[in-house]
C-alpha cells in the first residue's frame, strides 16, 4: 500500500491535467446577458451661457450597467456626428461614435462632453439661443437617449489685439477678452451702458489711452425716489471672469488680471460698473514713479469685489508683475472714488505705492473674504516708498471722508512713513476699524484718528445688514448702525444720491456708499 505522502503529489498532477480539459468559468459580472439596458448620471448634459466660437468646459456623463451581468453596447452615436457642436471622449478615445463596448455587471463607462457653438450671425435681441443634439445608446435592442443642450451667446471676441482708436463697446453682445487687449495711447475705449465684459484666465485690459465706462452723456439715471440702480440693473457695466456664471466661480478671485491703466493713461472714468473675480480691479501702473505721467482714475457708483493676487486665486489668472492683489492698486497714480463699495478682497481694497493722491468720499470698505485667515494686510494701505526701490520716496496725499472702513482684521488702515507726508493726510467723519491709530493725538509715524476734531467713529461696529455673506453679502447699514445719519449735509462736494441712486438725507447723510434714512 502506497504511503499517503507518495500519493499526494500524484493526485495534484491528476488535478492539474484534468483542469486543462474543463471549460473556463467567467465571473458573473463578465458573463454577457442579452437583455437589460443602461442608466445614466443625468438625462440632460447642460451647458449654461456658452460663448460662441469658444470651447466650453468639459462635462461628465456616467453610463451605468446596474445589471448583475455584462451588457454589450452595440452603438453610441450623436444624431448628427459630422456637424454636431459637441465632441465626445468615450472611454479615453476622442470619437463621435463607438461600437461594441462591453460594460461589466455593476460597472460604468465615462463619457466626456464639450461644446463649441458657431456664431448664428444675429445681433440685437437674438443674442441668445439654444442648440441641442442627442447622444444615442443601442443596447440589447433597446434605444436610449441623453439630451445635450447649450444656451449660446454670440460674442465679440478680443484676443491679443490692439483696439481701433476710439472704439465703442455696446451691449448687443458680450465682449470676451483673451490675452492682452490694448487701448493705444491717445485713443479712447468707450463702454456703453449694460455692456458685459467677460475675461478668460490671465486676460488683461491694458489702457494706454483713456477708458470711459458709462459716461454721464451715455447714462443719466432718474432722480425719483424709486429710481434705484441695483447690481442687477440693466445699465450697469460688468467686468467679470468668464466662468463667473458657474456657482463655484461666482465669488472666486484671481480669474483674470484686471484693468491696467498704463503711465500715459489719462482721464479714466469707471461709473455705474461692477468689477470682480480679478487679480487687480484696476492697476494704475507707473513703475518709474514719474510724477509728470501719473495715470488717473475717477470711480463713481461702482462695486469692486472678489479680488486676489495670491495663492487663494482659483484660476490661472494671477499677474506676473509680482505685485499683490487689490481692488485698486496704484503705483504713483491719482485716484478719486465716490459712492463706491470695495468688498471681499483677499489682500487690499486700496493699495498705494510710490506716493500719488487718493480721495475716498462716501465709500464703503467691507473686507470679509471667504478665506478670512488668509488676509493679514490692512484694507487701506499707503506708502510714499516706491514698490521697486523702497529707498525712493515720493509725494503722497490721502483723503478719506464720510466713509466706512471695516473688515475682518483689527487694523484696516496703515500709513507707512506717515510723518513724511502727514500734512497731506485727512481722515475724518468716517467709521474706522483700527487699534494702531486709536489715538487722541498723533504719535511717532501714527495718525491720531480718534481726535475729537476729526469726528471719526473708531472701533464702533457699523452693523452691516449681512457681512460674511459671500454672494449674499449686504453691506448697507443696519437699522441700529452708529454710522447712520452722521455725515454732512448734501452739497457741492457731497453727492445728492448714494450707490443705489437713492436720495441722501438732505440734512444729515449716512456714512459710506449706502444711504439709510429709515430704520
Amino acid at each position: 500500500m502506497l504511503k499517503l505522502r507518495y500519493l499526494f503529489p500524484f493526485l495534484l498532477l491528476l488535478s492539474a491535467l484534468g483542469s486543462l480539459s474543463l471549460p473556463g468559468c467567467k465571473p458573473r459580472e463578465e458573463q454577457l446577458q442579452d437583455s437589460g439596458g443602461l442608466a445614466f448620471s443625468a438625462d440632460t448634459v447642460k451647458f449654461d451661457t456658452v460663448f460662441t466660437t469658444l470651447r466650453t468646459v468639459t462635462k461628465r456623463l456616467w453610463v451605468y450597467n446596474r445589471n448583475p451581468k455584462a451588457v454589450n453596447i452595440d452603438l453610441i452615436s450623436l444624431d448628427n456626428p459630422s456637424t454636431s457642436p459637441y465632441t465626445l471622449l468615450i472611454n479615453g478615445d476622442l470619437q463621435q461614435t463607438a461600437a461594441n463596448l462591453l460594460v461589466r455587471g455593476q460597472d460604468s463607462l465615462l463619457i466626456l462632453v464639450r461644446a463649441q457653438l458657431k456664431d448664428n450671425g444675429l445681433n440685437g435681441a437674438a443674442k441668445t439661443y439654444v442648440q441641442e443634439d442627442k447622444l444615442n445608446f443601442s443596447t440589447n435592442g433597446q434605444q436610449q437617449h441623453v439630451l445635450l443642450r447649450s444656451f449660446g451667446q454670440n460674442i465679440y471676441l478680443h484676443q491679443n489685439v490692439q483696439l481701433a482708436c476710439n472704439s465703442v463697446w455696446s451691449s448687443d453682445r458680450p465682449h470676451v477678452l483673451y490675452g492682452t487687449v490694448l487701448v493705444p495711447a491717445r485713443c479712447t475705449l468707450r463702454v456703453k451702458p449694460g455692456t458685459r465684459i467677460y475675461a478668460h484666465a490671465g486676460a488683461a485690459l491694458v489702457v494706454e489711452g483713456t477708458l470711459l465706462v458709462n459716461t454721464p452723456a451715455d447714462f443719466a439715471p432718474g432722480t425719483g425716489a424709486t429710481d434705484t440702480i441695483s447690481a442687477k440693473n440693466a445699465n450697469v457695466v460688468r467686468f467679470a471672469g468668464d466662468r463667473s456664471g458657474e456657482a463655484q466661480y461666482a465669488t472666486a478671485p484671481g480669474q483674470w488680471t484686471g484693468i491696467v491703466l498704463d503711465a500715459p493713461s489719462r482721464n479714466n472714468l469707471l461709473r455705474y460698473a461692477l468689477v470682480q473675480n480679478s487679480t487687480f480691479g484696476v492697476l494704475l501702473y507707473n513703475p518709474k514713479n514719474d510724477q509728470a505721467t501719473q495715470p488717473d482714475l475717477t470711480i463713481q457708483n461702482s462695486v469692486l469685489r472678489y479680488i486676489s493676487g495670491s495663492g487663494v486665486s482659483f484660476a490661472a489668472g494671477q499677474s506676473n508683475t509680482g505685485l499683490p492683489g487689490a481692488a485698486v492698486l496704484s503705483l504713483s497714480g491719482r485716484v478719486s472714488a465716490t459712492n463706491t463699495l470695495f468688498s471681499d478682497c483677499y489682500e487690499y481694497a486700496v493699495l498705494g505705492y510710490g506716493g500719488g493722491s487718493f480721495d475716498l468720499n462716501f465709500c464703503t470698505v467691507a473686507n470679509f473674504p471667504a478665506t478670512g485667515a488668509v488676509r493679514k494686510t490692512a484694507s487701506l494701505t499707503f506708502t510714499n516708498a516706491s514698490a521697486a526701490d523702497t529707498t525712493l520716496r515720493y509725494p503722497l496725499a490721502v483723503s478719506v471722508r464720510n466713509s466706512v472702513v471695516w473688515g475682518s482684521i483689527d487694523d484696516e488702515l496703515f500709513f507707512q512713513h506717515y510723518d513724511a507726508y502727514k500734512a497731506s493726510v485727512s481722515v475724518r467723519n468716517s467709521a474706522l476699524k483700527t487699534t494702531l491709530y486709536n489715538l487722541a493725538a498723533d504719535g511717532a509715524n501714527k495718525p491720531g484718528l480718534n481726535a475729537g476734531a476729526l469726528n471719526n467713529l473708531v472701533n464702533q461696529d457699523p452693523k452691516f445688514v449681512r457681512p460674511y455673506g459671500g454672494i449674499l453679502a449686504d453691506y448697507r447699514l443696519g437699522s441700529t448702525s452708529p454710522a447712520r445719519l452722521r455725515g454732512p449735509a448734501v452739497g457741492t462736494n457731497n453727492p445728492l444720491r448714494d450707490l443705489l441712486n437713492l436720495p441722501r438725507d438732505a440734512a444729515k447723510t449716512s456714512l459710506g456708499a449706502y444711504e439709510s434714512t429709515k430704520p
